[in-house]
């Protein structure tokens, strides 16, 4: 049983949660995240935490325990083309490294780009055949062009032939450098025309899509392969639709994340848990339709701290 059966007060206690969207954000690539991305972190999103990317990953498996997450998805994201300065990159070895040392509690996910073309869609079949990721990470405001621009559909159609999902950030996007502003490109509505266009894509609409988030539950609502990432924002401030939306008529189309280092997991889900939502609705959100969704509903769950 992946919630605990007992309650804390009224509220359900979460163990053994699947965390669908985090940023490798550990002392291990700290050499090359780049200065901007420092302040961004601890200035726009507030997260004033000296340790956050100084730690191992072993330190965050020790958080995730103490959050109650029993596996993480983990982005080897492509912020951007490497033809501008301002950019960031994962690697997928440094992925793959992470996940081949904690199988249990780690899943990775490939950063796409659209502007490498033919060696880009080589490089995703490889992370997925030879490296064991799950799925593809899309960030649209990173290349300035909206998700359901056509430089995008090479990697919808590579998607839909290695049967992955692909998660894309949709909503607004912030300010990370004044060097670089970026524009939100990311309208859920987006999400329709590429759901009407791939039906059998596998899409999660990832950041919740706020400020358009009720768009982002119509989209959800229509298109049977469309999904929600309820990461990014803290879930204390999460719009009561959403939150009525996770536990009622959409329970089977959101999937938990934090986007670490935004939202921290402990933080995330101690304040999931004081929402009142109903076991069985919490179930789905915080582990199930994860599972389901990525194939992994054979992956027999550890015991979260043990």
């Amino acid at each position: 049983m992946p919630l605990s059966k007992h309650r804390r007060g009224r509220h359900v206690v979460i163990t053994n949660a699947i965390d669908a969207v985090t940023n490798f954000e550990f002392e291990e690539a700290i050499d090359e995240r780049p200065a901007w991305l420092d302040d961004f972190i601890k200035g726009k999103i507030g997260n004033k935490d000296e340790a956050v990317g100084r730690f191992s990953v072993e330190d965050y498996v020790a958080k995730m325990d103490r959050a109650g997450v029993e596996r993480s998805f983990l982005a080897a994201v492509k912020s951007g083309s490497r033809m501008h300065k301002i950019h960031r990159r994962i690697s997928y070895e440094q992925v793959a490294d992470v996940v081949q040392r904690y199988p249990d509690r780690f899943s990775g996910l490939a950063g796409v780009d659209p502007t490498e073309g033919m060696a880009g869609l080589r490089e995703l079949e490889h992370a997925v055949k030879d490296l064991g990721f799950i799925g593809a990470h899309l960030y649209p405001h990173w290349f300035e062009m909206a998700p359901d621009h056509a430089r995008y559909y090479p990697i919808y159609a590579k998607c839909c032939e290695l049967d992955i999902p692909i998660q894309m950030q949709v909503g607004h996007c912030l300010r990370y450098t004044d060097e670089r502003p970026l524009k939100s490109v990311g309208r859920p509505i987006t999400l329709d025309t590429i759901a009407c266009d791939f039906p059998e894509l596998k899409i999660v609409g990832i950041h919740i899509g706020w400020p358009w988030d009720e768009e982002m539950i119509a989209v959800a609502y229509k298109h049977p392969n469309v999904y929600i990432g309820s990461d990014a924002y803290a879930p204390r401030h999460w719009s009561p639709n959403f939150v009525k939306f996770i536990d009622s008529w959409g329970s089977d189309k959101v999937l938990f994340g934090t986007d670490y280092p935004v939202i921290d997991p402990e933080r995330a889900v101690q304040e999931i848990e004081e929402l009142g939502i109903r076991e069985d609705s919490m179930r789905k959100f915080m582990r199930d339709n994860a599972l389901r969704l990525y194939d992994l509903a054979d992956v027999e769950a550890p015991a979260v701290g043990a």
